[in-house]
Order: C-alpha cells, then sequence, then structure tokens
C-alpha cells in the first residue's frame, strides 16, 4: 500500500500529540509506540467503508517533522442499504430509457425519471471520502491550532 506524509512545523513531541488529538477527533485509535504509534483509523471511499490500520511514523526534519503513515491492513464493506436505493434508481433509469421503444410505458416513465433523480440526489450526492491523506490534512489543521495558541 501507499505511503502518506505530511511535513509539519512542530518539534517530533508536539506533532506526535496532534496525531493523537486529531485521533481522538476522527475516533480512530492510536496507540503511541515511542516517537510514533499504532493507528487504526475509519475510512469511506464512496461505496465502501471500513477501517485502514497501519504505523506511523514521526521523524524530525529541518524546520520541524515529517509524519508518515503506512497502511498495512485494510478492510472495507459495502453500504448496503445505499447500493439497494442505487438499484432502484436504475431500475427507474431504464424504465425512463425504454419507453420510447415501448410507448404503452409512457404513462410510467414520469415516475422512472422521478426514481432516477431520487437516487442521484440521494446516494450519489452525499458520497464521501475520507482516509489517509484527509486525516493528515486534519492533522496539519490541529498544528495550526497549536501554533495559535503559542502566540
Amino acid at each position: 500500500m501507499a505511503e502518506h506524509s505530511i511535513d509539519l512545523h512542530l518539534a517530533p513531541e508536539e506533532a506526535v500529540s496532534a496525531v493523537q488529538k486529531t485521533a481522538e477527533d476522527w475516533g480512530a485509535e492510536f496507540q503511541r509506540i515511542g516517537s510514533g504509534g499504532q493507528l487504526h483509523l475509519p475510512v469511506l471511499a464512496g461505496l465502501r467503508r471500513g477501517l485502514m490500520s497501519g504505523g506511523i511514523e514521526v521523524r524530525p526534519e529541518a524546520g520541524g517533522s515529517r509524519v508518515v503513515f503506512r497502511p498495512e491492513r485494510s478492510d472495507y464493506h459495502v453500504q448496503g442499504s445505499a447500493v439497494m436505493v442505487l438499484l432502484v434508481a436504475v431500475s427507474g433509469a431504464i424504465l425512463t430509457v425504454l419507453w420510447p421503444f415501448f410507448p404503452h410505458l409512457l404513462s410510467v416513465a414520469p415516475f422512472g425519471a422521478i426514481l432516477a433523480l431520487g437516487g442521484w440526489f440521494l446516494v450519489i450526492s452525499r458520497l464521501r471520502t475520507s482516509g489517509p491523506d484527509e486525516f493528515l490534512e486534519a492533522v496539519a489543521a490541529v498544528e495550526e491550532g497549536l501554533g495559535a495558541e503559542k502566540t
């Protein structure tokens, strides 16, 4: 799996604290081990949801530190209710497309269009993605908050 990293303008100890605070905010589990730790991160990937686990390493860098997340394992499952809504929407879309070839379906074609659009608005427009990159961006936002507290 790909390595994810971000550079912070914090000392390594403060960077680990920022990772720990972000993990609490995300509902993740972070077990601190030395200058890093083990992270169990809840993730969203479109219609899939799951848990990604891996090691966090915090290395000192010029002007701050570098936080590196190396995923070791990920478990995903499909959100069944969203898939069912999309299947109903597809049936409505097929009905809408077929009525010109079968004129007796004209009376139910508007209902098919409503089903298709309903699926779009209920599922597709609400799909989100949150994973390691978004987590590290949140760590950077916590860094900015820590910088504001110091001044």
